[in-house]
């Protein structure tokens, strides 16, 4: 009777542990799950980057561009709120002076300005990116197409004094500015979508450490015209890699912060353009396409460069060319006097 009973607490103890064992390796199995998950999760936020700087964020961005046209005048400068801009355009408004496109999508600045009126051309780019457009002012071709709805967008003309406020230490016109807060309101008041649909055209690199150099060049001027207040340089510091601009000879800073502009891409576009009345307003072909610069890395690189469903983009050999992560400055040339005169360098 003992040595059944004996047995029959072996045969137990036998059970007992077999069914631990069974118990362990279940559970170890199922620890490999959980860390595959976890991992999957870690690499999911990791693909994350900004649509127009390349940069990479925890979340996905979802914020609508928004462009604002910004009065480059002289008696505009400095401005607020450019170092907060993703990506700026410089182009001709009249004569030989220039206007500035600052186009938001990371963040907004709490004070953008001073505001300008819209060209026609600026409405294009505009809805190329399908950004919400802000301007005070217009041509007579840039009010017919904003007054068909070619874009979203809130104007000065309709809100001055309420989205948009003057400031008491400049005169009229270089002294309309509109706020973080009003910009919002303003997607309100027209009934705009707040998401981003539109995918950018826009390719880019890890780091600029990818970037393969034959030459450095440590600084680039353009020139719109004759007009010294409208020479433009870009000297590059191989410590950030990135370009500090200067317009005028005075550093470009942002009024709101007293930080000098610094981005990690200069291009420049040459287009087709011409006067077309006595105010010495331009027209520009923004759809044919030509020849162009771009500066990354201390690195120059002729590129062609084409209207992609609405955007301008950089090519070379038939293939996007990649930029380097950070915000960048687009210059729409002349193509008179074209780029290898307007458009200098050295190392």
């Amino acid at each position: 009777m003992k040595k059944k009973l004996m047995v029959g607490l072996l045969v137990l103890g036998v059970l007992l542990v077999g069914c631990s064992k069974e118990k362990e390796e279940k559970e170890v199995k199922k620890e490999p799950e959980k860390t595959e998950v976890q991992a999957e999760v870690e690499v999911e936020k990791k693909t994350y980057f900004t649509p127009f700087t390349g940069l990479e964020v925890e979340q996905k961005p979802k914020m609508r561009p928004v462009m604002v046209t910004i009065n480059n005048h002289p008696q505009a400068r400095p401005q607020s709120g450019l170092t907060s801009a993703d990506l700026v355009y410089e182009m001709v408004a009249e004569g030989n002076i220039t206007r500035l496109l600052a186009v938001f999508q990371s963040e907004l600045p709490e004070n953008m300005g001073p505001i300008r009126s819209a060209r026609d051309y600026f409405v294009d780019l505009a809805k190329g990116l399908d950004a919400f457009y802000i301007a005070h002012g217009y041509s007579p071709e840039a009010r017919r197409m904003l007054s068909a709805g070619v874009v979203d967008n809130i104007n000065g003309m309709q809100y001055d004094g309420s989205l948009f406020k003057r400031s008491t230490d400049r005169v009229a016109p270089h002294n309309s500015y509109i706020s973080e807060k009003n910009v919002k309101l303003g997607f309100e008041k027209v009934g705009a979508a707040l998401k981003m649909h539109k995918k950018v055209p826009f390719s880019f690199y890890e780091s600029a450490e990818d970037v393969k150099i034959e030459k450095y060049i440590a600084k680039v001027d353009i020139h719109f015209g004759v007009d010294e207040q409208f020479h433009n340089t870009y000297t590059f510091n191989e410590d950030s890699k990135l370009y500090e601009r200067q317009s005028g000879g005075v550093v470009t800073k942002d009024l709101l912060n007293d930080e000098s502009v610094q981005v990690a891409n200069v291009l420049f576009f040459e287009v087709n353009q011409s006067t077309v009345d006595q105010k010495g307003r331009q027209a520009l072909d923004l759809t044919s396409g030509g020849n162009g610069y771009v500066f990354q890395a201390g690195q120059k690189l002729d590129i062609e460069w084409r209207n992609v469903d609405g955007v301008l983009a950089p090519y070379a050999d038939d293939q996007p060319v990649k930029l380097v992560p950070g915000k960048s400055w687009i210059h729409l040339v002349p193509s008179n006097p074209g780029l290898a005169k307007a458009v200098t360098y050295e190392p």
